[in-house]
Protein backbone atom coordinates (compact mmCIF):
# COMPACT_ATOMS: atom_id res chain seq x y z
CA UNK A 1 0.00 0.00 0.00
CA UNK A 2 2.90 2.65 1.21
CA UNK A 3 4.58 2.29 -2.09
CA UNK A 4 1.71 2.33 -4.47
CA UNK A 5 1.03 5.61 -2.20
CA UNK A 6 4.45 6.93 -2.63
CA UNK A 7 4.67 6.55 -6.76
CA UNK A 8 1.35 8.24 -6.65
CA UNK A 9 3.36 11.02 -5.09
CA UNK A 10 6.08 10.73 -7.67
CA UNK A 11 3.79 11.08 -10.41
CA UNK A 12 2.49 13.90 -9.06
CA UNK A 13 5.97 15.56 -8.74
CA UNK A 14 6.52 14.34 -12.41
CA UNK A 15 3.46 16.44 -13.27
CA UNK A 16 4.72 19.64 -11.59
CA UNK A 17 8.15 19.26 -12.67
CA UNK A 18 7.47 21.85 -15.30
CA UNK A 19 6.96 24.52 -12.46
CA UNK A 20 9.68 23.33 -10.68
CA UNK A 21 12.41 23.71 -13.46
CA UNK A 22 11.49 27.37 -14.47
CA UNK A 23 11.79 28.37 -10.65
CA UNK A 24 15.33 26.38 -10.12
CA UNK A 25 16.44 27.96 -13.93
CA UNK A 26 15.43 31.09 -12.67
CA UNK A 27 17.68 30.84 -9.29
CA UNK A 28 20.65 29.51 -11.73
CA UNK A 29 20.27 26.03 -9.99
CA UNK A 30 20.07 23.89 -13.35
CA UNK A 31 21.99 23.38 -16.08
CA UNK A 32 19.65 23.89 -19.06
CA UNK A 33 22.37 21.74 -21.80
CA UNK A 34 21.78 18.98 -19.10
CA UNK A 35 18.48 18.96 -17.16
CA UNK A 36 17.15 15.89 -19.51
CA UNK A 37 19.40 13.84 -17.81
CA UNK A 38 16.94 14.27 -14.83
CA UNK A 39 14.25 12.06 -16.91
CA UNK A 40 16.85 9.60 -18.12
CA UNK A 41 16.90 11.32 -21.53
CA UNK A 42 20.99 10.45 -21.52
CA UNK A 43 23.25 11.50 -24.38
CA UNK A 44 26.66 9.79 -22.78
CA UNK A 45 27.50 6.19 -23.70
CA UNK A 46 27.80 2.91 -21.46
CA UNK A 47 31.10 1.45 -22.12
CA UNK A 48 31.24 -2.45 -22.54
CA UNK A 49 32.98 -3.96 -19.45
CA UNK A 50 32.20 -3.73 -15.34
CA UNK A 51 30.23 -0.18 -14.67
CA UNK A 52 30.23 0.75 -10.65
CA UNK A 53 27.71 3.36 -10.12
CA UNK A 54 27.90 5.84 -6.90
CA UNK A 55 25.30 8.21 -5.96
CA UNK A 56 25.48 11.15 -3.44
CA UNK A 57 23.57 14.05 -3.35
CA UNK A 58 26.15 17.23 -3.09
CA UNK A 59 28.85 17.99 -3.21
CA UNK A 60 30.00 16.63 0.42
CA UNK A 61 29.19 13.34 -0.49
CA UNK A 62 31.09 13.42 -3.73
CA UNK A 63 34.12 14.92 -2.56
CA UNK A 64 33.59 12.10 1.12
CA UNK A 65 33.98 9.19 -1.85
CA UNK A 66 36.97 10.77 -4.15
CA UNK A 67 39.45 8.62 -2.03
CA UNK A 68 37.50 5.68 -2.88
CA UNK A 69 36.79 6.29 -6.55
CA UNK A 70 40.61 7.23 -6.52
CA UNK A 71 41.46 3.50 -5.43
CA UNK A 72 38.80 1.58 -8.10
CA UNK A 73 40.02 3.16 -11.08
CA UNK A 74 43.38 1.42 -10.95
CA UNK A 75 41.45 -1.69 -11.19
CA UNK A 76 41.42 -3.15 -14.58
CA UNK A 77 38.39 -4.78 -14.29
CA UNK A 78 36.40 -1.74 -13.75
CA UNK A 79 35.72 0.02 -17.28
CA UNK A 80 33.62 2.69 -15.98
CA UNK A 81 32.58 4.60 -12.72
CA UNK A 82 29.09 6.52 -13.16
CA UNK A 83 28.93 9.30 -10.64
CA UNK A 84 25.42 10.69 -10.13
CA UNK A 85 23.93 14.31 -7.80
CA UNK A 86 21.37 16.17 -7.74
CA UNK A 87 23.06 19.90 -7.43
CA UNK A 88 24.73 21.81 -10.35
CA UNK A 89 27.73 22.66 -7.89
CA UNK A 90 28.30 18.70 -7.43
CA UNK A 91 29.03 18.49 -11.00
CA UNK A 92 30.82 21.63 -11.97
CA UNK A 93 33.48 19.52 -8.54
CA UNK A 94 33.67 16.43 -10.81
CA UNK A 95 34.48 18.36 -13.84
CA UNK A 96 37.78 19.76 -11.71
CA UNK A 97 38.95 16.00 -11.17
CA UNK A 98 41.47 14.82 -13.78
CA UNK A 99 39.83 11.22 -13.21
CA UNK A 100 39.74 8.72 -16.76
CA UNK A 101 37.45 6.29 -16.10
CA UNK A 102 34.60 8.69 -14.53
CA UNK A 103 31.30 10.09 -16.20
CA UNK A 104 28.77 12.59 -14.42
CA UNK A 105 25.30 12.73 -14.88
CA UNK A 106 22.48 13.89 -12.78
CA UNK A 107 20.51 12.26 -10.59
CA UNK A 108 17.03 10.90 -12.27
CA UNK A 109 13.30 11.39 -10.73
CA UNK A 110 13.06 8.41 -8.33
CA UNK A 111 9.93 7.71 -10.73
CA UNK A 112 9.72 3.66 -11.00
CA UNK A 113 9.54 4.34 -15.61
CA UNK A 114 12.01 6.88 -15.49
CA UNK A 115 14.22 4.61 -12.83
CA UNK A 116 14.03 1.27 -15.04
CA UNK A 117 14.90 3.72 -18.42
CA UNK A 118 18.16 4.91 -16.59
CA UNK A 119 18.88 0.80 -15.39
CA UNK A 120 18.20 -0.18 -19.14
CA UNK A 121 21.03 2.29 -20.09
CA UNK A 122 23.67 1.55 -17.85
CA UNK A 123 23.31 -1.60 -16.59
CA UNK A 124 25.51 -0.89 -13.05
CA UNK A 125 27.22 -4.23 -12.04
CA UNK A 126 27.12 -2.34 -8.30
CA UNK A 127 25.41 0.56 -6.69
CA UNK A 128 26.82 2.73 -4.09
CA UNK A 129 24.35 5.03 -2.26
CA UNK A 130 26.17 7.67 0.25
CA UNK A 131 24.96 9.27 3.56
CA UNK A 132 21.33 9.52 2.94
CA UNK A 133 20.02 8.39 -0.36
CA UNK A 134 17.44 5.95 0.10
CA UNK A 135 15.32 5.98 -2.95
CA UNK A 136 12.75 3.48 -3.20
CA UNK A 137 11.70 2.89 -6.88
CA UNK A 138 15.38 2.75 -8.25
CA UNK A 139 16.36 0.37 -5.09
CA UNK A 140 13.84 -1.71 -5.59
CA UNK A 141 14.67 -1.72 -9.17
CA UNK A 142 17.82 -2.19 -8.82
CA UNK A 143 16.72 -5.82 -6.50
CA UNK A 144 14.50 -6.82 -9.51
CA UNK A 145 17.94 -7.03 -11.58
CA UNK A 146 19.95 -8.84 -8.73
CA UNK A 147 22.56 -5.29 -8.94
CA UNK A 148 23.70 -5.35 -5.58
CA UNK A 149 23.70 -1.99 -3.90
CA UNK A 150 24.92 -0.64 -0.67
CA UNK A 151 24.85 2.33 1.52
CA UNK A 152 27.95 3.90 2.39
CA UNK A 153 28.34 6.66 5.53
CA UNK A 154 24.65 6.05 6.02
CA UNK A 155 23.53 9.14 8.19
CA UNK A 156 19.75 8.55 9.52
CA UNK A 157 19.13 11.67 12.11
CA UNK A 158 16.49 11.61 14.72
CA UNK A 159 13.91 13.61 12.72
CA UNK A 160 14.07 11.27 9.10
CA UNK A 161 14.19 7.96 11.98
CA UNK A 162 10.92 10.03 13.33
CA UNK A 163 9.02 10.11 10.14
CA UNK A 164 10.26 5.84 8.73
CA UNK A 165 8.29 4.92 12.09
CA UNK A 166 5.33 6.26 10.83
CA UNK A 167 5.49 3.87 8.02
CA UNK A 168 7.53 0.72 9.34
CA UNK A 169 7.20 -1.90 7.26
CA UNK A 170 7.64 0.51 4.12
CA UNK A 171 11.15 1.41 5.71
CA UNK A 172 11.99 -2.49 6.81
CA UNK A 173 11.29 -3.47 3.11
CA UNK A 174 13.24 -0.21 1.41
CA UNK A 175 16.24 -0.76 3.99
CA UNK A 176 16.19 -4.63 3.05
CA UNK A 177 17.26 -3.78 -0.53
CA UNK A 178 20.61 -3.21 0.26
CA UNK A 179 22.98 -5.82 0.53
CA UNK A 180 24.72 -3.97 3.24
CA UNK A 181 25.47 -0.73 5.10
CA UNK A 182 28.06 0.73 6.14
CA UNK A 183 27.31 3.48 9.30
CA UNK A 184 28.82 7.10 9.85
CA UNK A 185 27.80 7.27 13.71
CA UNK A 186 26.49 5.18 16.33
CA UNK A 187 22.95 6.86 16.23
CA UNK A 188 22.28 5.76 12.72
CA UNK A 189 22.91 1.61 13.90
CA UNK A 190 20.57 2.15 16.45
CA UNK A 191 17.88 3.29 14.41
CA UNK A 192 19.05 0.60 11.40
CA UNK A 193 18.85 -1.92 14.48
CA UNK A 194 15.02 -0.43 15.32
CA UNK A 195 14.06 -1.45 11.60
CA UNK A 196 15.69 -4.64 11.69
CA UNK A 197 18.59 -4.35 9.11
CA UNK A 198 20.81 -7.29 10.20
CA UNK A 199 24.17 -6.18 7.96
CA UNK A 200 24.61 -2.77 8.72
CA UNK A 201 28.92 -2.13 10.06
CA UNK A 202 30.74 0.48 11.82
CA UNK A 203 33.79 1.28 10.28
CA UNK A 204 33.66 5.06 10.75
CA UNK A 205 32.56 8.01 8.84
CA UNK A 206 34.32 8.15 5.06
CA UNK A 207 34.61 11.59 4.97
CA UNK A 208 37.69 11.02 7.13
CA UNK A 209 39.18 9.48 4.57
CA UNK A 210 39.55 12.72 1.85
CA UNK A 211 43.47 13.34 1.90
CA UNK A 212 44.69 16.45 1.23
CA UNK A 213 45.45 17.07 -1.91
CA UNK A 214 47.49 19.05 -4.14
CA UNK A 215 45.90 22.64 -4.80
CA UNK A 216 47.12 25.73 -6.04
CA UNK A 217 47.94 28.36 -4.68
CA UNK A 218 45.85 31.53 -4.75
CA UNK A 219 46.84 34.46 -7.12
CA UNK A 220 49.50 36.62 -6.31
CA UNK A 221 47.92 39.99 -6.16
CA UNK A 222 45.46 38.04 -3.68
CA UNK A 223 48.48 36.95 -1.72
CA UNK A 224 50.18 40.22 -1.57
CA UNK A 225 46.89 41.63 -0.23
CA UNK A 226 46.52 39.61 2.33
CA UNK A 227 50.07 39.61 3.55
CA UNK A 228 48.89 43.48 4.61
CA UNK A 229 46.19 42.36 6.55
CA UNK A 230 44.45 39.99 8.97
CA UNK A 231 42.26 37.61 7.62
CA UNK A 232 39.53 35.18 8.70
CA UNK A 233 37.17 32.68 6.93
CA UNK A 234 33.42 32.54 6.61
CA UNK A 235 32.96 29.13 4.45
CA UNK A 236 29.79 27.42 3.46
CA UNK A 237 27.98 30.09 4.09
CA UNK A 238 23.75 30.15 4.21
CA UNK A 239 21.08 32.52 4.35
CA UNK A 240 20.86 34.66 7.80
CA UNK A 241 25.01 33.76 8.40
CA UNK A 242 26.16 36.13 6.38
CA UNK A 243 24.16 39.42 7.86
CA UNK A 244 25.79 37.92 11.32
CA UNK A 245 29.03 37.10 9.89
CA UNK A 246 29.13 41.04 8.50
CA UNK A 247 28.12 42.29 11.92
CA UNK A 248 31.07 40.27 13.77
CA UNK A 249 33.47 41.89 10.48
CA UNK A 250 32.05 45.57 12.12
CA UNK A 251 32.23 44.69 15.58
CA UNK A 252 35.88 43.09 15.19
CA UNK A 253 37.53 46.06 13.24
CA UNK A 254 37.26 48.53 16.44
CA UNK A 255 39.75 46.38 17.78
CA UNK A 256 41.28 45.14 14.92
CA UNK A 257 42.63 47.18 12.30
CA UNK A 258 43.20 45.78 8.56
CA UNK A 259 41.14 43.60 9.39
CA UNK A 260 39.86 41.25 5.99
CA UNK A 261 36.39 38.63 6.44
CA UNK A 262 36.85 36.13 4.10
CA UNK A 263 32.92 34.77 2.95
CA UNK A 264 32.32 31.82 0.75
CA UNK A 265 28.72 31.06 0.58
CA UNK A 266 27.43 27.46 0.22
CA UNK A 267 25.73 28.81 -2.87
CA UNK A 268 27.45 31.03 -5.27
CA UNK A 269 24.43 31.84 -7.17
CA UNK A 270 23.29 33.73 -3.55
CA UNK A 271 25.59 36.39 -4.73
CA UNK A 272 23.62 39.50 -5.36
CA UNK A 273 21.60 38.52 -2.53
CA UNK A 274 25.00 38.76 0.18
CA UNK A 275 26.23 41.61 -1.95
CA UNK A 276 23.30 43.77 -1.32
CA UNK A 277 24.02 42.98 2.43
CA UNK A 278 27.56 44.29 2.40
CA UNK A 279 25.99 47.20 0.63
CA UNK A 280 23.53 47.83 3.70
CA UNK A 281 26.48 47.66 5.61
CA UNK A 282 28.50 50.07 4.30
CA UNK A 283 31.50 47.61 3.52
CA UNK A 284 33.39 47.71 0.61
CA UNK A 285 34.22 44.23 -1.17
CA UNK A 286 36.10 42.57 -3.65
CA UNK A 287 34.82 39.38 -5.63
CA UNK A 288 37.16 36.52 -6.39
CA UNK A 289 35.82 36.04 -9.90
CA UNK A 290 37.09 40.40 -10.68
CA UNK A 291 39.97 40.27 -13.04
CA UNK A 292 41.02 43.25 -11.66
CA UNK A 293 43.35 44.67 -8.86
CA UNK A 294 41.92 44.52 -4.62
CA UNK A 295 41.32 48.09 -3.96
CA UNK A 296 43.30 48.49 -0.57
CA UNK A 297 40.37 49.43 1.34
CA UNK A 298 38.72 46.84 0.54
CA UNK A 299 37.04 44.45 3.98
CA UNK A 300 35.01 41.89 2.93
CA UNK A 301 36.73 39.20 0.10
CA UNK A 302 33.50 37.05 -1.79
CA UNK A 303 34.38 34.18 -3.03
CA UNK A 304 32.04 33.54 -5.81
CA UNK A 305 33.13 30.84 -7.75
CA UNK A 306 33.16 27.14 -7.26
CA UNK A 307 36.09 24.61 -6.28
CA UNK A 308 38.58 27.43 -4.14
CA UNK A 309 37.35 26.44 -0.71
CA UNK A 310 40.61 24.34 -0.25
CA UNK A 311 42.85 27.56 -1.50
CA UNK A 312 41.47 29.43 1.22
CA UNK A 313 41.30 27.29 4.18
CA UNK A 314 45.46 26.53 3.33
CA UNK A 315 46.05 30.15 4.17
CA UNK A 316 43.41 30.76 6.49
CA UNK A 317 43.78 29.81 10.79
CA UNK A 318 40.46 30.85 12.10
CA UNK A 319 37.12 29.64 9.92
CA UNK A 320 33.25 29.74 10.52
CA UNK A 321 31.73 26.66 8.91
CA UNK A 322 27.45 27.54 7.97
CA UNK A 323 24.95 26.11 8.31
CA UNK A 324 25.34 25.85 12.11
CA UNK A 325 23.65 29.05 13.19
CA UNK A 326 21.00 28.30 11.69
CA UNK A 327 18.85 24.79 11.31
CA UNK A 328 20.77 23.07 8.73
CA UNK A 329 22.78 20.83 10.55
CA UNK A 330 26.11 22.19 10.01
CA UNK A 331 28.99 21.52 7.32
CA UNK A 332 31.63 19.07 7.36
CA UNK A 333 34.63 20.04 9.36
CA UNK A 334 37.19 18.03 8.53
CA UNK A 335 38.15 19.60 5.39
CA UNK A 336 39.58 23.08 7.12
CA UNK A 337 40.83 20.70 9.98
CA UNK A 338 43.39 19.04 7.91
CA UNK A 339 44.55 22.05 6.76
CA UNK A 340 45.40 23.45 10.37
CA UNK A 341 42.60 25.73 10.73
CA UNK A 342 40.46 25.96 13.88
CA UNK A 343 36.96 25.88 13.61
CA UNK A 344 34.20 27.95 14.88
CA UNK A 345 30.87 26.79 14.68
CA UNK A 346 26.94 27.13 15.89
CA UNK A 347 25.14 24.73 18.20
CA UNK A 348 23.15 23.00 15.31
CA UNK A 349 25.66 20.64 13.77
CA UNK A 350 23.55 17.14 13.91
CA UNK A 351 25.02 16.09 10.67
CA UNK A 352 28.25 16.00 11.71
CA UNK A 353 27.80 15.85 15.67
CA UNK A 354 30.65 12.98 16.23
CA UNK A 355 33.02 14.36 14.11
CA UNK A 356 32.31 17.52 15.95
CA UNK A 357 32.91 16.08 19.24
CA UNK A 358 36.07 14.07 18.27
CA UNK A 359 37.37 17.98 16.93
CA UNK A 360 36.36 19.46 20.04
CA UNK A 361 38.44 17.15 22.55
CA UNK A 362 41.33 17.87 20.25
CA UNK A 363 40.71 21.64 20.56
CA UNK A 364 40.26 21.91 17.05
CA UNK A 365 36.58 23.46 17.11
CA UNK A 366 34.26 25.95 18.99
CA UNK A 367 30.81 25.87 19.13
CA UNK A 368 29.50 29.55 19.86
CA UNK A 369 25.80 30.32 20.24
CA UNK A 370 25.49 33.28 18.71
CA UNK A 371 26.90 36.75 17.05
CA UNK A 372 28.43 38.04 20.71
CA UNK A 373 30.45 34.69 21.40
CA UNK A 374 31.52 34.30 18.03
CA UNK A 375 33.34 37.83 18.10
CA UNK A 376 34.61 37.15 21.78
CA UNK A 377 36.27 33.95 20.19
CA UNK A 378 37.53 35.45 17.46
CA UNK A 379 39.22 38.60 19.47
CA UNK A 380 41.15 35.97 21.31
CA UNK A 381 41.96 33.86 18.50
CA UNK A 382 43.15 36.09 15.81
CA UNK A 383 46.77 36.28 15.58
CA UNK A 384 47.36 32.92 17.74
CA UNK A 385 49.28 29.91 16.47
CA UNK A 386 47.39 27.46 14.45
CA UNK A 387 46.26 23.94 16.15
CA UNK A 388 49.15 21.37 16.19
CA UNK A 389 50.34 19.60 13.00
CA UNK A 390 50.30 16.06 15.53
CA UNK A 391 46.38 15.92 15.46
CA UNK A 392 46.49 16.71 11.64
CA UNK A 393 48.55 13.51 11.63
CA UNK A 394 46.02 11.94 13.62
CA UNK A 395 43.03 12.77 11.65
CA UNK A 396 44.93 11.99 8.25
CA UNK A 397 45.72 8.69 9.88
CA UNK A 398 42.15 7.64 11.04
CA UNK A 399 41.13 8.37 7.46
CA UNK A 400 43.68 6.09 5.75
CA UNK A 401 42.29 3.18 8.35
CA UNK A 402 38.87 3.62 7.41
CA UNK A 403 39.40 3.48 3.80
CA UNK A 404 41.39 0.84 3.78
CA UNK A 405 38.75 -1.15 5.49
CA UNK A 406 35.74 0.31 3.80
CA UNK A 407 37.71 -1.12 0.01
CA UNK A 408 37.94 -4.06 1.38
CA UNK A 409 34.23 -4.20 2.42
CA UNK A 410 33.49 -3.01 -1.09
CA UNK A 411 35.58 -5.33 -3.11
CA UNK A 412 34.00 -8.06 -1.84
CA UNK A 413 30.81 -7.47 -4.04
CA UNK A 414 32.48 -5.96 -7.26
Amino acid sequence: MYLYLYRMITYIVLFASPIILIIRFLKKKEDINRFKEKFSIISKDRKKGKVIWFHGASVGEITSVIPLIEKLEKRQDIKQILITSSTLSSSKIIKKTKFKKVIHQFYPLDINFITQNFLNHWKPNLAIFIDSEIWPNMLINLKKRSVKSLLLNARITKKTFSRWKLVDNFAKEILSNFEFILVSNNETKKYLNYFGVKKNFSLGNIKYTEAIQKVEKLNYNLIKFLKSKVYWCASSTHPGEEEICLNVHLKLTKDIKNLITIIIPRHTERKPEIINLINEKKLNYHCHSWDKMIKNNTSIYLVDTYGETKKFFKIVENVFLGGSLIKHGGQNPLEPARYGSKIIHGPNVDNFKEIFNTLSKLNISKKVNNQQQMIDFLKKSIGRKPISKRYVRKINKLGKNILLITYKKIEKLI
